[in-house]
C-alpha cells in the first residue's frame, strides 16, 4: 500500500475527470463509513464513540471516467484541548482545499445546531456544495419535516441535496455519480490501483485504535494514542509491535482487564483487521503506556503525528 518511488502514473484520457472531494460534518454522522464504502475497502476507522476520525484520510476510487480523492476530515466541533483544536483546524483548511465539499448530516434526525455551525463555515467558501442526507435506513417513513429542516437550514444556498445510507449502501452509487459530474477534466492523481494515501503503518494504527473504541466505549474515549515500534515481514506472517498511550493510569488498567483479557480481546481483533488489510498472517504484540497529558502538549502530538497540515 506504501508509495514507491517507482510507481509511475499513467496518462489520463482528454475527457477524463478527477479532483479532491471534502467529505466533513459533525462527529459521528457517518463519513468514515461513508468513504470506505465508496472505495470499497476498509481505510478509515468507525465507532460509535464521537471524534474517531484524527487526521486527514486520503481515500482514492478510480473509475473508467474518472478519479475522486476523498478527504476524510475529523467531525467538526468546538474543540475543548489542543488536540481538538488540531483536528478542527486541519478539517477547516481540508474544506478551502478541495475542490468539492461533500457536507454529511444525519438524515435520521432533524437538523441542530451543529450543523448549522458547519453551516456558517461554509458561507465563507467559493468551493461547490452538495448536502448529502446519510442513514437513509433509519429515516422514518414520514420523514417530511427532517428534510425540510436541512432545506432551511442551507437556504439560501442553491446547495444539491441527496439521500443515501453509507452502511447499506443504498443510494451510494448515485452519490458517486453526482459528484463525478461536478467534477472538471484532470489527471490522475494517484496509480489507479492505490485506495489511501496513507502508508501501511498508519492503517495498522488506526486498526488497533478502532478496536479500544469498540471495547472500551466512553471509558477511554480520546485518550488513546498508537504508535506502531515495529514491523518485521516474514515469508509466512508479519509481526506487529506497536504502543497504546494513554493519559492516566486508570486508563492503563481498563485497557489491560482482569488477568490481561481486555488488552487480549482488543489485540485479536485489531489482529483479524490488519490481517485483511495486509492479506497474509499477523501476529500483533501490543504495551500500554501512561503518557501523562499528552493531548494538551504539542510536542507529545506532533510526535505522535498530530500537527496542524500546511
Amino acid at each position: 500500500m506504501e508509495l514507491s518511488t517507482n510507481i509511475t502514473i499513467p496518462v489520463a484520457p482528454a475527457d477524463y475527470k478527477s479532483g479532491f472531494v471534502g467529505i466533513i460534518g459533525r462527529p459521528n454522522v457517518g463519513k468514515s463509513t461513508l468513504m470506505n464504502q465508496l472505495v470499497g475497502q476498509k481505510i478509515a476507522i468507525t465507532s460509535p464513540v464521537a471524534q474517531t476520525t484524527r487526521n486527514r484520510l486520503r481515500g482514492i476510487l478510480t473509475t473508467e471516467t474518472a478519479q475522486m480523492v476523498f478527504v476524510d476530515t475529523p467531525g467538526i466541533h468546538k474543540p475543548h484541548h489542543r488536540l481538538g483544536k488540531v483536528l478542527v483546524q486541519n478539517a477547516k483548511i481540508a474544506i478551502q482545499s478541495v475542490d468539492l465539499v461533500l457536507l454529511v448530516v444525519d438524515g435520521s434526525m432533524i437538523a441542530g445546531g451543529g450543523d448549522r455551525y458547519i453551516i456558517d463555515l461554509l458561507h465563507k467558501i467559493q468551493t461547490p456544495v452538495i448536502l448529502g442526507m446519510n442513514k437513509l435506513d433509519l429515516q422514518p417513513q414520514d420523514a417530511w419535516e427532517i428534510e425540510a429542516s436541512y432545506y432551511q437550514l442551507i437556504n439560501p444556498h442553491p446547495w444539491q441535496i441527496i439521500k443515501f445510507s453509507a452502511l447499506t449502501g443504498v443510494g451510494v452509487e448515485t452519490l458517486q455519480n453526482l459528484l463525478i459530474e461536478h467534477l472538471e477534466t484532470g489527471p490522475y492523481y494517484y496509480p489507479p490501483d492505490l485506495v489511501t494515501d496513507q502508508p501501511e503503518r498508519f492503517i495498522m494504527g488506526e486498526l488497533i485504535r478502532e478496536q479500544i473504541l469498540l471495547y472500551t466505549r466512553e471509558e477511554v474515549p480520546h485518550s488513546v494514542a498508537i504508535a506502531i515500534d515495529r514491523v518485521d515481514e516474514e515469508s509466512t506472517i508479519t509481526r506487529i509491535l506497536a504502543t497504546i498511550n494513554v493519559e492516566r493510569s486508570s486508563q492503563k488498567g481498563i485497557l489491560i482487564g482482569k488477568d490481561g483479557n481486555m488488552l487480549k480481546a482488543i489485540g485479536s481483533a485489531a489482529r483479524q483487521q490488519i490481517q485483511k488489510l495486509i492479506a497474509g498472517k499477523v501476529y500483533l504484540e501490543l504495551f500500554v503506556r501512561v503518557q501523562p497529558q499528552w493531548r494538551q502538549s504539542r510536542i507529545q502530538l506532533a510526535e505522535l503525528g498530530y500537527q496542524v497540515e500546511e
